[in-house]
């Protein structure tokens, strides 16, 4: 791009909130992006191991969800349809209920939340707490649900929760499993403080939680802890709420990320690749006898959004129709975690977090993290952090990466990692 047509970055400076995040340590103005790559105004390319913080989980620009879209754009079809009835949405509840739902025994109905993945948590929360005429939810530690303030009430991160500037109330904090290590069985001592009348905890609406704690930092919840939470939440009149947001639609390797965990939640909570094109959509799944919204008692302008439901269409029947997809997730989990050993050894005390290609790992330092991370975005690839102190390097790639491509970025964070630990030993030598 000719040099005078570049975008003025001193914009962002002068009139872009402080609340702006990603962009201070990845400051390039992106201009197209393919598959696993992002490309910026002065044609450099990176490796994209983010994914829109898995929000493209089938990649950028796939060209299926491309044609649709533009076939339907060109078309004049509809563009914005509150929640009216449209071709669009009964094509892709069709697919959904035929691909997704149906061969995984679902009888939930899907509700169309306003486009983010807060509100789709509010959405739950709110039908948890008036399905069992109850306020209180227990939510876990490292749990992330959103900044909006009921979802940020459910959230466990001391800076976001800071945000707030008012109480935040109605949750109850448990601690997630092996919060405390291995030893300790905090299914146990949820059902211990339920079951006594001088527990202190509130009978809960909800038991709500994350198969794999994303933003706090990839802590992975067993299958046997995931039921017993199923059990207890049955045992004592409480609705279970899975949030998908980031664990699901393939990131741990089969489209929900509890379908091997023998267990059926009341309520999903989904968002970030439900669209398939990374564009803004959340839905929020609910058994039929906890369906107890009036009409339009949780609602927004966007529920709804006409052009995600052309691409969640298409993503579904193209990478869910059948079981290929989800077996090339298989290789490519085990692929990643090749590569994240190799990295965890070169950190003395790293360890692997996370599951499926919802992958990191802790290397016990929030300042090491963001140095590796730095480092790699130098060299092309674009990575980041996660965890309570920023100290997990987390991997977030498409999941349509090629194998050569994850081969090349793998490449480039060992090397970046190589480099940073290989300055610091150098200044403790000094």
């Amino acid at each position: 791009m000719p040099k005078d047509m570049m975008t003025d970055v001193s914009i962002y400076d002068r009139r872009e909130s402080a609340a702006r995040s990603y962009c201070r340590g990845m400051p390039a103005s992106f201009a197209t992006a393919k598959g696993s790559e992002v490309t910026d105004e002065t044609g450099r390319t990176w490796i994209d191991f983010l994914a829109g913080c898995s929000s493209l989980n089938y990649g950028h620009n796939d060209p299926d969800m491309k044609a649709a879209l533009i076939e339907h754009i060109s078309n004049d079809g509809i563009a914005h349809g509150l929640d009216l009835h449209t071709d669009a949405k009964s094509a892709f509840l069709e697919a959904f209920e035929q691909h997704i739902l149906a061969p995984r025994g679902m009888d939930h109905r899907v509700m169309f939340t306003g486009p983010t993945g807060a509100n789709a948590v509010e959405a739950a929360m709110k039908i948890a707490r008036k399905v069992t005429g109850r306020t209180n939810i227990i939510a876990f530690t490292n749990g992330f649900h959103g900044v909006t303030m009921g979802a940020l009430a459910a959230t466990g991160n001391g800076y976001h929760r800071g945000g707030a500037a008012m109480p935040l109330e109605g949750v109850t904090r448990m601690p997630f499993d092996g919060f405390f290590g291995e030893g300790t069985d905090t299914a146990a001592q949820l059902e211990t403080m339920l079951g006594d009348a001088s527990g202190g905890v509130d009978a809960p609406a909800a038991i709500l939680l994350e198969t794999v704690q994303g933003e706090g930092g990839l802590n992975a919840a067993s299958a046997p802890w995931v039921k017993r939470i199923a059990e207890i939440a049955r045992k004592h009149g409480a609705l279970l709420i899975i949030d998908d947001i980031q664990a699901g639609c393939g990131r741990c390797g089969t489209f929900f990320s509890f379908e091997e965990m023998g267990v059926t939640p009341d309520i999903v909570t989904m968002a970030k690749s439900v669209s398939g094109f990374g564009l803004p959509m959340a839905m929020v799944l609910v058994r039929p006898d906890h369906d107890v919204f009036g009409p339009a008692e949780h609602n927004g302008t966007f529920r709804g959004n006409t052009h995600a439901f052309v691409t969640a269409r298409v993503a579904i029947e193209k990478f869910w129709a059948d079981d290929r997809f989800q077996k090339e997730l298989s290789e490519k989990a085990q692929l990643i975690e090749d590569a994240l050993s190799d990295l965890a050894n070169m950190v003395p005390g790293a360890r692997l977090k996370g599951r499926g290609l919802m992958r990191g790992v802790d290397v016990g330092s929030g300042e090491l993290a963001g140095d590796i991370c730095a480092r790699a975005y130098e060299q092309g690839l674009i990575i980041e952090t996660s965890g309570s102190d920023g100290q997990v390097v987390k991997v977030l790639a498409p999941l349509t990466t090629p194998k050569e491509t994850f081969a090349k970025g793998f490449n480039i964070l060992l090397d970046a990692a190589d480099k940073v630990l290989a300055a610091r030993t150098t200044i403790a030598a000094e």
